[in-house]
């Protein structure tokens, strides 16, 4: 009854079986992984870091990556150029960051959110930033790009502002070495509001997570499909011999 699974077609077909099972298997496994990666990742990434964290040295922070993204950082320095990053938002309401490059002991430039304000951006309303060497801690941010949520990439931006936050955007504003991060300070002065520390990019459930998680329903009912398929060639192969055995099939259909 069964010898007909030894025939070459039977031999194609389980091979095929064989093979295709336990790769959909592995394939839907690892994209769940992916899916569980992203989920941890967003977790550890909207935790709220500890109120009393210590900064750390901001060189021994970088480069920005997934870990250090939101770590509290300090440097030390004098304030320079002051740009304003106009159309950010904050609790609903349009405003404005007040960026000032804080030239650091090392001799490169970090950029320093000192806080937002509220309305269109206007240096009259921008606090000046402190005179003399200063101590600055605050939440280390990776450098912005066209795509980050927010951001005014368009350009055409008056004198003053700047549309994206990264050392590729300065390059042409300031005449010194940038490191390509930035903080955003804690308890700003002067009646701004702090900026709160972003998550960083590819850490959030967003369409990639959950592409991640329809790819791996694909791929288990890959496994299911094959095993039915299989089941119904099987079941169909018996049927046509049985009835040929019992002489219900035509000569031809033998």
């Amino acid at each position: 009854m069964h010898r007909f699974l030894l025939t070459p077609r039977w031999w194609g077909i389980n091979v095929f079986v064989a093979l295709a099972v336990p790769f959909c298997l592995f394939m839907g496994s690892w994209q769940l992984g992916r899916f569980e990666d992203r989920v941890d990742s967003h977790r550890e990434a909207s935790a709220d870091r500890p109120a009393d964290q210590v900064a750390a040295p901001l060189e021994s922070l970088l480069p920005v990556d997934k870990t250090t993204s939101g770590r509290l950082a300090s440097t030390a320095g004098e304030y320079g150029d002051q740009l304003l990053v106009p159309e950010r938002r904050l609790d609903g309401r349009s405003g404005f960051y007040v960026l000032t490059l804080l030239k650091t002991d090392s001799g490169k430039s970090v950029p320093v959110v000192r806080g937002w304000l509220p309305g269109v951006a206007d240096p009259a309303k921008a606090p000046a930033p402190p005179t003399g060497r200063v101590e600055v801690s605050g939440a280390l941010q990776a450098a912005e790009n066209a795509g980050t949520k927010g951001v005014h990439s368009q350009g055409g931006l008056p004198a003053g502002q700047l549309g994206v936050i990264s050392a590729a955007s300065l390059v042409n504003i300031v005449p010194y070495d940038l490191y390509d991060a930035w903080l955003t300070v804690r308890t700003p002065s002067e009646g701004m509001i702090p900026v709160p520390a972003q998550a960083p990019t590819n850490t959030g459930l967003d369409l990639k997570a959950f592409q991640n998680l329809g790819y791996t329903g694909e791929w288990f009912v890959f496994v299911a499909f094959v095993l039915f398929m299989w089941f119904r060639l099987y079941r169909r192969e018996v049927e046509t011999i049985r009835d040929a055995e019992a002489g219900l099939l035509e000569p031809a259909a033998r």
